[in-house]
């Protein structure tokens, strides 16, 4: 199974990689990288973290859900903001999570959901 992790935080991102050591997992700390490597390759999952560097990441999920391809990728919004997660499944997300309270268990159930 192959997941990206989008987050500019390096420590959070490592820390959610361990999480999914039975997954491959590709990195990226910008939106534009992200899109460039869906080219050619789409995931299974994303985690996306909102607030980010340049485009944020709901420019990512605009992006995304306008193609067929992508726009079936779930995602888990993961930051450390308060967001709603009303609507947000028309673009994909299967879950919203704090990252305060990510937990190895968090990440296991969003992985049940592909």
């Amino acid at each position: 199974m192959l997941v990206y992790i989008v987050d500019d935080d390096e420590l959070f991102a490592e820390c959610l990689e361990r999480y999914l050591s039975d997954c491959e997992v590709r990195r990226f700390t910008n939106v534009i990288d992200t899109i460039n490597e869906m080219n050619d390759e789409v995931p299974d999952m994303i985690f996306l973290d909102v607030l980010l560097d340049g485009p944020d990441g709901f420019t990512l999920l605009n992006e995304m859900a306008s193609y067929s391809d992508t726009g079936k990728v779930p995602i888990v919004i993961v930051s450390s903001i308060e967001i709603s997660p009303v609507g947000l499944e028309n673009y994909g997300v299967v879950a919203v999570i704090n990252k305060a309270e990510l937990t190895p268990e968090s990440v296991r159930k969003c992985l049940d959901k592909i």
